[in-house]
């Protein structure tokens, strides 16, 4: 496989809209409705408050996700966003993106990093706790949703 390339983009990049919408029609497959409802703006994701991030692999997009500043914790980046397209699964895209936005992240001062995730997704779970992501209470949009997970680590 060709090395994976990261490279920084803005959350309304038509690329990075393609691979949010199959994002959110993955996640609407898995729980219903548009896949997620949580209110994102493309400016968070605008650095130093934020940051958005491609997986490109021989010149295709391959994953995606970024980072937001937490509501009401400046000290904290909130993970938005982590995709990665089916034919590049199990190839460690989503573990470069994850680590390239965990180096994002503390570049511009945060501290820890916290994420919303949904228990039919095993395979985040799985990502998320093999790099040392730990369930933390929920927060966010979905914090009194039984099927949400939250996790969190400190960068």
């Amino acid at each position: 496989m060709t090395a994976i390339e990261i490279r920084t983009t803005r959350l309304d990049d038509p690329v990075a809209r393609t691979m949010i919408k199959a994002a959110l029609a993955d996640l609407g497959a898995r729980y219903g409705g548009s896949g997620d409802e949580t209110p994102v703006d493309a400016g968070e994701f605008e650095p130093p408050a934020g940051h958005f991030l491609v997986a490109w692999i021989d010149g295709a997009p391959a994953g995606c996700g970024g980072w937001r500043t937490l509501a009401g914790d400046d000290t904290a980046a909130e993970i938005k966003r982590m995709y990665t397209a089916p034919d590049w699964r199990g190839r460690g895209v989503a573990s470069a993106v994850l680590r390239a936005i965990e180096s994002s992240a503390r570049d511009a001062g945060k501290k820890r990093a916290v994420l919303e995730t949904g228990d039919r997704q095993p395979e985040a779970i799985a990502l998320y706790r093999k790099l040392g992501y730990e369930r933390i209470p929920n927060f966010g949009f979905y914090k009194d949703y039984p099927d949400c997970l939250s996790f969190g680590r400190v960068l």
